[in-house]
C-alpha cells in the first residue's frame, strides 16, 4: 500500500500547477504518470456550455478514432435471417431476436455495443429500461439502427466511440491506452474534440467548448488548451 501511495503522490506532484497544456504536453504528462500494473485507458472529459435537459441542446454522436481504442468491443446484434448471418460473419459475439430479448431480460448483458436492423426495433423497444440507462439502446443517429449490420459491427470493433452529454453538460469517453504512442493518443484526442465540436446543437449559447481534460484510469487529470485541441481542424 505504501508503494501505491508514493506513486499517487508522485503523480499528483507532477501535475501540480499545470493546466491548459497543449495536446502534446498533456498526453506526455498523462503517459509518464501512469503507474498501474495494467494498461490504463486514456480518458477524455469535455465540459460543454449546454443543458442537455433541453432537446435543442442535446449533444450526441459517434467518432471513428484514427488509432482505435485499444479495447476489445463485444457486439450484440438484433437481426434475423441473412442479416443475422452477416452480423456473425462480421464478428458479432451475440446475435438473436426474441431469444436475445429473453437473455437480456434475464440479466445477461455481456456486450459493449448493441446494433439492430430497423425491423427489430419494436422488439428491442421492450428493453428500453434496461439498455437505455447503460447507453446501449440502438439509435439511428449514431448508426446502430441500420441494415448494413456488417459495416456497423466492423466500425464498433475498429475504434468507433459513441458520446452523449450527461445532465451537467459533460461528455466523456475512453480514447486509447497509455501504451499507445503519444502521437496516436494526440490524434485520437483531436478527432474526439472535432467530433464533439461538429455536434454543437442549435440551442447552444455562449461558449460551447468550455473545458477539455484527459487522464489515465488511475491517474490525475490535466486540462488542455481548447484552442490547441481544435487547431488544424
Amino acid at each position: 500500500m505504501a508503494k501505491i501511495a508514493k506513486k499517487k503522490a508522485a503523480a499528483r506532484a507532477a501535475f501540480e500547477g499545470k493546466a491548459n497544456l497543449s495536446v502534446a504536453e498533456a498526453v506526455e504528462l498523462v503517459k509518464n504518470a501512469a503507474s498501474a500494473k495494467f494498461d490504463e485507458t486514456v480518458e477524455i472529459a469535455m465540459n460543454l456550455g449546454v443543458d442537455p435537459r433541453h432537446a435543442d441542446q442535446m449533444v450526441r454522436g459517434v467518432v471513428q478514432l484514427p488509432a482505435g481504442t485499444g479495447k476489445d468491443v463485444r457486439v450484440a446484434v438484433f437481426a434475423r435471417g441473412p442479416k443475422a448471418d452477416e452480423a456473425r460473419e462480421a464478428g458479432a459475439e451475440v446475435v438473436g431476436a426474441e431469444d436475445l430479448v429473453e437473455s437480456i431480460q434475464g440479466g445477461k448483458i455481456d456486450f459493449d455495443r448493441v446494433i439492430a436492423t430497423p425491423d427489430m426495433m419494436p422488439l428491442v423497444g421492450r428493453l428500453g429500461k434496461i439498455l437505455g440507462p447503460r447507453n446501449l439502446m440502438p439509435n439511428p443517429k449514431v448508426g446502430t439502427v441500420t441494415m448494413d449490420v456488417g459495416q456497423a459491427v466492423a466500425a464498433a470493433k475498429g475504434g468507433e466511440v459513441q458520446f452523449k452529454a450527461e445532465k451537467a453538460g459533460v461528455v466523456h469517453a475512453g480514447i486509447g491506452k497509455v501504451s499507445f504512442d503519444a502521437d496516436k493518443i494526440a490524434e485520437n484526442v483531436r478527432a474526439f474534440v472535432e467530433a464533439v465540436n461538429r455536434a454543437k446543437p442549435t440551442g447552444a449559447k455562449g461558449t460551447y467548448l468550455k473545458k477539455v481534460s484527459i487522464s489515465s484510469t488511475m491517474g490525475p487529470g490535466v486540462s488542455i488548451d481548447v484552442a490547441d485541441a481544435v487547431a488544424a481542424q
